[in-house]
Parts: C-alpha cells; structure tokens; sequence
C-alpha cells in the first residue's frame, strides 16, 4: 500500500483539521507543525478535536500511527556560543516533544541544526549534547533528523554526520531520519542512482532508522546547496526519479510528505498526489490547480 500525505496546517482545528485536510488531497497520512514552525506561539492542545481526529482517521484509514510532526525552525542544537539560546532550543524542543506525546504522534522530524561560527565537529557535538540532555526513557517518541540541503552551515547534509550523531546518543532507539528528496539532490546525491544511495544509508545507518521521506523536486541542480523546492516532475530530479523513490521496494511501509511549493496560493497536494498515484506525469498540472 502507498502511504503518502502532505504537509497540512494545524489550524484552529487542530489535529481534527489536519485529518480533514488530509483526506480533502487523499492522502492517508500527514505531517503538521504544532504551531507556526518560525516562531514560539503554541496554542494549548485540545483534547476533545483530538478524539473527534482519531475518529475521522479511523473512518478514513488515515495511517495515525505514521502521521508525523515537524519541529520549529528557530530550534538550532548545533550551536552553543550563546548559552542563553543554547538552552532554549532545548527547552522548546522539549516542550514540542510533550505536545507530540499529549497528541499520541510518535515521530518528530528536527532540522539538526546550523553551526554558524562554530567548527561543525563542535557544533555536531552540541546537537548530540543538546539531545541527550532533552530525551527522556519514557518518551514514546521518534526524533528523525532530517537530511539537509547544505545551506550556509547546516549539518546532517551526509550520512556520516547523521550516523556520527545517531551512534553517540543514549537513547539511540528514539533517533531516526527523515530524507527529502530536494535536500539530498541540493546536497550532492544524484537521485538517477537512488539506490547506491539506500544502499549505503543501509550499510552505514540501517533502514530501520529511515521513517519518512519528504517528497519534493528540486529547482537546483544536483550539489547547488540551496534547499528550493519545486512541485513534482517541474524541477531538475524529474517526475521518473521522484516515482522510483515514492515506489521503492524498501520503502514501502515508510510514509511519503509532500511538501511543494503552493500554486498561485493553492496547495498543489491534491493534485500532485493523484499523478502519483496514476504514476504518470501531467504536464498541464500547474495550470490545473490554477484553474481549480
């Protein structure tokens, strides 16, 4: 079975939003912020949308126990310079963990971080500080670090910095990674040969590890180290190399998030996961959600 969803906004609604949403694109899983992901408003979780979510997921073999939350982006563990923000990366991360939990989502995806003016082996030390600080036993929780385009200072943009960190926090079990196919393509991978590049994620980290992918074409070419996302089969990883991953053998029971750009300020889900589905590629797609 194809699992695949979208980004959705977790709104007034909630999480009961997110499963309307979801099934508005047909999709059958989801990924939401809990707030808006740049800054720290948060509204408090209500619990009785939430009960009305698993409902409507339940009648709609909406995938929960797959559907996945995104941390802010204003969490940076990778850099320390400044103890003050150092700590409160921490603590809003924290505090996203225990909404994740309150909510019953077992996986978070976290951008790892930016070291900035820091050396990366410092700053990659700091984020495994930073997580093992914050990760609890009890927490029934995933945080999947998420492959990165090789913006400015980001880390995690290879596989031996994610395997670096994974092997050095305490709590291995509660860390796995989420890869996007913009990111991996804007980083240096060439998705015509996706598979050298499971089967070295395989060797070095193990599939086990790899919970969901972000689904997004690139408008860079392959190593540019921009991170900008273009809808499906309208970017230089094309609609072919993009189908080879959503379909891949070893990823079957891994959930698949569009993220793409909106469409004259309409979301393009809908659409761009029927093509999916259909496996063939609609030229007239971007005239097509205008139109709608």
């Amino acid at each position: 079975m194809l699992i695949i969803g979208s980004h959705v906004s977790f709104g007034k609604n909630q999480l009961l939003g997110c499963v309307e949403e979801t099934i508005k694109y047909g999709g059958n899983v989801f990924m939401f912020y809990t707030g808006a992901p740049q800054n720290t408003f948060r509204s408090k979780i209500d619990n009785n949308l939430a009960i009305e979510a698993y409902k409507l997921m339940n009648n709609n073999n909406i995938l929960f126990d797959k559907v996945i939350c995104h941390a802010p982006y204003i969490i940076n563990l990778a850099n320390n310079l400044d103890p003050s923000r150092y700590q409160f990366s921490m603590n809003f991360l924290r505090s996203e963990i225990d909404r994740c939990i309150s909510l019953g989502v077992k996986y978070l995806v976290l951008h790892p971080g930016s070291a900035v003016k820091l050396d990366r082996e410092i700053a990659i030390d700091n984020i495994i500080n930073a997580l093992n600080l914050v990760l609890k036993k009890e927490d029934e929780i995933m945080i999947l670090l998420e492959t990165m385009a090789g913006k400015g200072t980001e880390i995690g943009i290879n596989l031996n910095e994610l395997k670096y960190i994974i092997d050095n926090i305490n709590l291995e079990e509660k860390i796995g990674v989420c890869i996007d196919t913009c990111h991996l393509n804007d980083s240096g991978v060439d998705l015509n040969y996706f598979d050298d590049y499971l089967n070295n994620f395989e060797s070095l980290i193990g599939l086990d590890k790899l919970k969901c992918v972000h689904i997004n074409d690139s408008k860079n070419e392959v190593g540019m180290k921009k991170d900008r996302h273009a809808n499906i089969g309208f970017g230089t990883i094309g609609f072919e190399n993009i189908l080879k991953v959503i379909y891949h053998e070893k990823l079957k029971n891994v959930p698949k998030i569009l993220e793409t750009p909106y469409v004259d300020d309409k979301p393009p889900y809908k659409h761009e996961i029927k093509m999916i589905k259909n496996k063939t590629f609609n030229p007239n797609l971007l005239e097509d959600i205008i139109k709608e």
